[in-house]
């Protein structure tokens, strides 16, 4: 049994969570360095980085961080040479960064539109492209891209954000395609509907709150800790010949009509 467990155990690993200081990315950094993995935060300002690092330092946690905007080229290849440089190979990385906007379509602003792409999007490219040229002569590493059930489903006013998340899942598969011969597994993890800062006003909102849990087979939201388990698997060597993979972490809703 303990040699089981032991495949999950992410002792001696160095994880880089992107956009991580709140909600879901520091929820998995906080997974991840749990399971014995050093981890380094990321966000572009440093106030919320700098508290989010120290909480889970106080927890016991090995925790660097890093300030950089995930969607320029050219600090995310500075960042992730320094990171390299001196704290260690990266063996995980889970692109998390993303942003909700939300309006009916034939309104939306193309500039959130533009800014949805480049977060959303144009950062997974950029962060695992640089990485992965990291990883790439090691042969070996572990990417996560944060997905969500809109990679599947639509709903009302959000269809940029849901081309977005499409995108991250088909880049997801590319990824795993190009990369798996040099020993990276790549796949994506699927949130569905949970309980953070950016979903704060859904939650409260007795109708919808009441249609999701109706709607949702195991009768609730979910939890940002209820993601911990399934990025663990993914980051480990549990997880050593599933690639191109996205794993839905959704209470079943992306099971049902």
């Amino acid at each position: 049994m303990n040699s089981v467990l032991q495949r999950f155990n992410l002792a001696g690993k160095t994880a880089l969570v992107t956009g991580s200081s709140t909600g879901i990315g520091y929820a998995l950094a906080g997974g991840l360095a749990a399971a014995g993995a050093t981890v380094v935060l990321n966000a572009r300002g440093t106030d919320k980085l700098e508290t989010a690092a120290q909480r889970l330092r106080d927890a016991g946690a090995a925790v660097h961080t890093a300030a950089f905007d995930v969607t320029s080229a050219e600090a995310v290849s500075a960042a992730i040479a320094a990171i390299e440089r001196d704290i260690g190979a990266i063996d995980i990385l889970v692109n998390n960064a993303g942003v909700q906007r939300r309006a009916p379509l034939e309104e939306f602003p193309k500039a959130q539109w533009d800014e949805l792409m480049r977060i959303n999007v144009d950062s997974v490219f950029l962060v695992g492209q640089a990485v992965a040229r990291q990883m790439i002569p090691r042969r070996r590493g572990k990417m996560i891209n944060i997905c969500s059930v809109q990679s599947e489903l639509g709903r009302p006013n959000i269809a940029p954000y849901a081309a977005s998340k499409g995108a991250v899942k088909m880049l997801t598969k590319g990824m795993a395609i190009d990369w798996g011969q040099y020993g990276i597994q790549v796949n994506g993890l699927g949130p569905g509907y949970f309980k953070t800062e950016l979903t704060e006003a859904l939650v409260k909102n007795e109708e919808f709150s009441r249609w999701l849990i109706a709607r949702t087979p195991s009768r609730r939201w979910g939890d940002v800790e209820d993601l911990v388990g399934a990025a663990i698997f993914l980051a480990s060597d549990a997880s050593n010949f599933v690639n191109g993979h996205i794993l839905y972490v959704d209470g079943g809703v992306t099971a049902t009509l």
